[in-house]
């Protein structure tokens, strides 16, 4: 009977003694397990993470400037068509007032001489009632801007730069090739009885 309640003793108390911690070597080979684990996990979290913020910074980038130089050409061809020559400056000409405006409301995006150019302002004359022939274009008659004709007014082969780099594999170069775009606009020219220049077009 004594032998058998030692027994159990023992085992009790075996089971309730304070485990040994592990030798010092041995804890400090697991951290450096853990943290080389920690920072593979690190990277392979954050480089697609990396990648995707830049793919949103372009896509916005490219969608607001896109939209900044539609809404200056659609505020140049509104100004355009409406507008007179007692309204214009001494020297001054309609193609020249259209692109003015439009350059000052591309916030920036237009400025420069070479940015200038891409500015394209065209006129056309519609057929006839119950014609399907096709526009004709009347940039270059000094009555192209006559009531009636159609100003359109674009901004050609824009090149935009984007904020981001692409990188698409570590052995080859960061892609950072432009998006390039064309945004236009038209109406309809209205009648006036003072009717401007036209100047150089388009």
């Amino acid at each position: 009977m004594a032998l058998c309640c030692h027994a159990e003793y023992s085992q009790e108390t075996r089971s309730v003694l304070p485990q040994k911690n592990p030798p010092v070597g041995v804890r400090s080979a697991r951290n450096r397990s853990r943290r080389g684990a920690e920072l593979i996990e690190f990277t392979l979290v954050m480089l697609p993470m990396l990648a995707l913020s830049g793919v949103l910074l372009n896509v916005s980038w490219g969608v607001f400037t896109k939209s900044t130089i539609q809404r200056a050409v659609r505020l140049g061809v509104r100004r355009g068509v409406t507008l007179t020559a007692d309204q214009l400056p001494d020297g001054s000409d309609l193609t020249t007032i259209v692109k003015d405006t439009v350059q000052q409301n591309a916030m920036g995006m237009l400025a420069g001489d070479s940015r200038r150019q891409l500015i394209k302002v065209h006129y056309f004359k519609p057929p006839g009632v119950g014609s399907t022939d096709p526009v004709t274009d009347v940039s270059g008659d000094t009555d192209g801007n006559a009531a009636g004709n159609i100003m359109q007014v674009g901004v050609e082969n824009y090149s935009l730069i984007p904020l981001v780099p692409m990188i698409f594999s570590f052995r080859e170069q960061p892609v950072n090739n432009p998006l390039v775009f064309s945004v236009y606009s038209a109406d309809r020219i209205e009648p006036t009885r003072n009717q401007p220049p036209i100047g150089q077009a388009p």
